[in-house]
């Protein structure tokens, strides 16, 4: 909710006036160690309460946690813009590689989210996971750096990759420079 509002310049209420339930989660984008919200109907909320209570879920002295996610909300949208930001510099990175591997659809790229896709028989997507995690010797010696990229094998011709308020513009940098050197390596 809150990645999309940002995206698209929008209170997010504008967004969740057209559900009839809405859950926000305060780790994801919001940097919250834990903690969400959920709002709708009345006697919906009350549901889920009495579900919550009766899988023994709550907290005590939960103070610290929702003064986490307050302040997340007060910085959503600069940190959000900066996810998005860093998501489009990765995938404008890709694009420009012009590479028979992979490739961005750049119009796609509207919030935190690049799903970069896979082409051709080989490497597959899990494949190409794996080689962005590894830190080869070859690497080191080649860029003079150790860089480990966690991309998520998403369906059998694509790889996802999610920006968060952890991941600078120059983690960003690292890792569209690993993902050019794993491309070269492939096509050798």
């Amino acid at each position: 909710l809150m990645n999309a509002a940002v995206a698209q310049g929008v209170e997010p209420a504008q967004i969740a006036q057209h559900c009839d339930s809405v859950s926000l989660c305060f780790s994801k984008g919001l940097g919250a160690p834990a903690g969400a919200v959920l709002a709708g109907r009345r006697e919906f909320v009350a549901e889920a309460w009495r579900a919550r209570k009766l899988l023994g879920g709550g907290m005590r002295q939960a103070g610290v946690l929702a003064a986490a996610a307050r302040l997340g909300l007060q910085q959503a949208e600069a940190t959000l813009r900066r996810d998005h930001d860093n998501a489009r510099r990765f995938a404008e990175g890709i694009h420009a590689l012009d590479s028979p591997l992979c490739s961005v659809s750049l119009a796609a790229v509207e919030t935190n989210i690049v799903m970069v896709n896979v082409q051709g028989a080989w490497p597959s997507p899990d494949e190409l996971c794996h080689r962005l995690r590894a830190v080869s010797e070859e690497e080191e010696a080649e860029t003079g750096q150790a860089v480990s990229v966690l991309l998520l094998p998403w369906s059998a011709r694509a790889a996802r990759a999610v920006w968060h308020r952890n991941v600078s513009a120059r983690d960003t940098e690292l890792a569209r420079r690993k993902l050019e050197f794993v491309a070269r390596k492939c096509q050798e």
